[in-house]
């Protein structure tokens, strides 16, 4: 034994000396280079080891129970609360390959015409040759709908409607006693009227300030015949490429903003068969007094209007309470919806085959402040409450891209809404809220489809949270 251990000694020690007598840069450079080498092994050893037990976000250990589809299982346990439609969460989808709710418009080479800032100047900030040449571009963008608007009305003979053959039965289906929280007894009454109502008339309506619209009468309409007298039992039918508001309307409530307008899927069959959105008609809706610009609006959020009393004149102040502006911009953003507060699409990148920039808006993002808002509108009898309408969504913007525009100069956002966003809920309350609408749910591929369109709502949830986060945005009651 002590033979093996001097030699071994005699060698470290010999070993060692030399090592002392090589220069420092010598050295260094051996020994970086060991460090690189085991490095390079230990990485390659983690990256090779399985991935197991990867946490996945908006996923909950809720329990397997397949009442939902219909089949029946052994040893299920009954669901203690009665208003909940247990959905099983599976993984999410990080990149959805097709939105079924967003209709792509056709890509078509088409030669936008741009006009310069010599042009604008030349007329006092305002291209009058601009205005004149998208003009026939913007009359006729509604085109196709107003030929089955036409069709519909020719077969309704006048306005007047057979009643019973567009009645096919309720396609709102709740398997629970009680529908779930987020929607009062007054929201499942009209999505069941518009979902099932027998239809007696179908017209053609033009509101004050606005395209026309297709509107219908239930048959439990006994009134008179003016349309400004139909409240609570008509409903007005959209284009189908404006599917999305029945998911607006969904995620309106499901967040606690509660603004949006009942929508529910209809199929009309005097429409070609189309599936449909219908919104609850409310005659009492009014665009708001003056005129609003992005300017005005921006200095009426820094005065914070009717939050400390009656504002005065010098603030450019609406009728619209400062809160109001936060929950609208809360909903845009999840959804994408540039036409309330970004109509000419300035906060973000569009497409060339965008309306926005098909119609020339694009082309005035330089006189920003004077834009104005568009269908900013309130009740009548409520004018300091905003109402939701138009809340066309887009699921195929990636977070690249989004219109951060839509936030500017919000410093608070409402507790509730924000708290559903941060609680990894949102997916399940969806679900369960979106699977009421039977029509909706199929038509976008069932649950799968279902679940893309969440995945994209969950993304930019996860941006907005980062947003609020890095600007100090504080996060405030809004309940009364």
């Amino acid at each position: 034994m002590e033979r093996c251990v001097i030699p071994a000694c005699f060698k470290l020690f010999r070993a060692s000396s030399r090592w002392w007598r090589y220069p420092r840069a010598r050295r260094s450079a051996i020994v970086a280079g060991l460090c690189f080498a085991y490095l390079f092994f230990a990485v390659l050893q983690v990256s090779s080891a399985p991935a197991d037990g990867k946490g996945r976000i908006g996923t909950l250990p809720l329990r397997h129970h397949d009442g939902v589809h219909g089949q029946k299982t052994d040893d299920i346990p009954t669901p203690t609360r009665s208003n909940v439609v247990y959905i099983t969460l599976r993984s999410k989808r990080h990149k959805p390959s097709v939105i079924r709710a967003t209709v792509r418009p056709k890509l078509r080479r088409k030669k936008v015409g741009t006009f310069g800032k010599h042009d604008a100047q030349a007329h006092g900030g305002k291209s009058r040759h601009s205005q004149d040449a998208w003009a026939p571009k913007r009359a006729n963008a509604g085109d196709a709908w107003a030929k089955t608007i036409h069709k519909g009305l020719t077969l309704y003979k006048g306005g007047h409607f057979e009643e019973g053959v567009d009645n096919l039965g309720s396609s709102i289906r709740i398997y629970s006693q009680k529908p779930p929280p987020w929607f009062s007894q007054e929201d499942m009454a009209h999505m069941r009227l518009l979902a099932s109502s027998k239809v007696r008339k179908l017209e053609r309506l033009q509101p004050e300030g606005s395209p026309s619209v297709l509107l219908f009468r239930s048959a439990g309409q006994t009134h008179s015949e003016q349309s400004a007298e139909c409240s609570g039992g008509c409903g007005v039918i959209k284009p189908p490429v404006d599917m999305s508001e029945v998911f607006a309307f969904h995620l309106d409530r499901v967040l606690g903003l509660n603004r949006s307008l009942p929508t529910v899927s209809r199929r009309f069959h005097t429409l070609g068969g189309q599936l449909c959105p219908v919104t609850l008609w409310d005659p009492s809706i009014t665009p708001i007094s003056g005129q609003l610009t992005w300017s005005s609006y921006q200095t009426s959020l820094q005065y914070k209007c009717w939050q400390r009393g009656t504002p005065k004149p010098e603030w450019s102040c609406t009728s619209i309470h400062h809160h109001e502006w936060s929950r609208m911009a809360l909903l845009d953003f999840l959804l994408q919806i540039h036409q309330r507060l970004d109509r000419n699409c300035c906060g973000f990148r569009p497409r060339p085959e965008d309306s926005c920039v098909a119609l020339g808006y694009h082309s005035k993002c330089g006189d920003m402040d004077n834009t104005e808002l568009s269908t900013i509108v309130h009740r009548k009898h409520d004018p300091h409450r905003l109402v939701f309408i138009n809340n066309k969504g887009f699921f195929d913007r990636d977070e690249e891209n989004l219109d951060f525009k839509l936030l500017e100069g919000i410093k608070e956002l409402p507790d509730v809404a924000v708290g559903v966003l941060s609680s990894q809920r949102l997916r399940e309350k969806l679900l369960q809220s979106l699977f009421l609408d039977q029509l909706y749910w199929e038509s976008q591929g069932g649950r799968q489809g279902i679940e893309k369109l969440i995945d994209v709502i969950e993304r930019r949830a996860r941006v907005l949270l980062r947003y609020i986060n890095a600007h100090g945005i504080k996060i405030i009651p809004m309940n009364k």
